[in-house]
């Protein structure tokens, strides 16, 4: 199991790239980098490019309705070659709040429009033929009567460092996470619980697996949570610090019936809580749905505690099927965040 984690740049984006370097040092597999309505993703991965050597650097992700699909490649081929392969495409629909309320942009068919891109990608990115797309959501040239006339067939001037840039998906619901499995090289759920995964993405992910390509290959994950290793209830005290993420997550990241972290908290089996969290945060009373949010949710999506447990929240990750164990390090004492991605790198050996 390969070892990743999210870039968090909440102390200036600079000193979390000098973080990477170091955590590359001890052996971190992959960085994702996030963009949500923050700065733009691509920027910073450039920037972590060139600051490093070995570590894989993943878009973490980019929304599929902010960009047109040939951008997209554009884009996964230039970060592919400023790092000389070493970049991940990673996809995601975001929600209506963001893609409408800060792009201005239509939150529409996310399931067609993510087939089509990843479609157009991987075309861009072959360079077999000039591009011609036709689908519900994209018409590449565009058709006469819609523009000029004057569109025509185009290749990508540059050629890719690769053919084949690995695609992931940030996917919840069953017809995304099928559609995952189907199209994508690599899977990103969040708030997940290695030990209920089957129970509520087993079906969807069997279902997409029987129509899938077999060059894919097999699916990748990428799951985890927050990581503290040390004795003492101060350190398993640490999960809480997810507390509020879950509260804005499940209450507030959407609306009432239609919130995707709801929904997921649901199939959870925590249906009375979901809906309390959710009325609460709606209200106005964050930290009333901080409290409300179950002390098992945060155990079981978080690797905090003694070094023998955190050993077998690791091998239950790695039993789920996860192939990347994402971490968020918390060091404690003497520790650092590149000693603890040594550390969780030998445990997922």
């Amino acid at each position: 199991m390969k070892v990743s984690t999210i870039l968090s740049y909440a102390g200036g984006f600079k000193q979390a790239a000098q973080q990477v370097v170091d955590m590359e040092k001890a052996g971190l597999d992959l960085v994702w980098v996030a963009e949500a309505y923050g700065f733009d993703g691509p920027s910073l991965m450039g920037y972590l490019a060139a600051l490093t050597d070995r570590v894989q650097i993943g878009a973490g992700i980019l929304p599929i309705y902010t960009r047109t699909p040939t951008l997209i490649a554009m884009t996964a081929a230039g970060i592919d070659a400023l790092s000389d392969g070493r970049f991940h495409l990673g996809l995601g629909a975001s929600g209506p709040q963001v893609i409408e309320g800060f792009h201005g942009v239509p939150y529409s068919n996310p399931l067609g429009r993510t087939r089509e891109i990843i479609e157009i990608c991987r075309d861009v990115w072959k360079r077999e033929h000039p591009l011609v797309h036709q689908g519900k959501n994209f018409t590449l040239p565009l058709p006469a009567e819609k523009g000029t006339g004057l569109g025509k067939p185009l290749k990508i001037i540059a050629h890719p460092v690769r053919s084949e840039i690995p695609i992931w998906i940030a996917a919840l619901g069953e017809k995304n996470v099928e559609l995952t499995a189907e199209v994508a090289d690599g899977w990103i759920p969040i708030f997940y619980i290695p030990e209920r995964a089957n129970d509520v993405w087993g079906a969807p992910l069997k279902a997409g697996a029987a129509k899938r390509d077999s060059t894919l290959g097999d699916l990748m994950i990428s799951a985890g949570g927050l990581l503290a290793i040390g004795e003492g209830d101060d350190v398993t005290a640490l999960r809480e610090l997810q507390r509020s993420m879950v509260a804005l997550y499940v209450g507030g990241m959407g609306a009432k019936g239609k919130n995707f972290y709801n929904e997921l908290a649901v199939r959870y089996g925590y249906e009375k809580e979901a809906e309390v969290i959710q009325d609460l945060y709606l209200a106005g009373k964050k930290k009333e749905a901080e409290a409300a949010v179950p002390a098992e949710f945060l155990e079981l999506t978080t690797l905090c505690g003694p070094e023998g447990y955190v050993k077998e929240r690791v091998a239950a990750f790695k039993e789920a099927g996860v192939t990347h164990l994402q971490v968020h390090p918390i060091p404690t004492g003497d520790q650092t965040m590149a000693s603890l991605i040594e550390n969780v790198k030998e445990m997922s050996r």
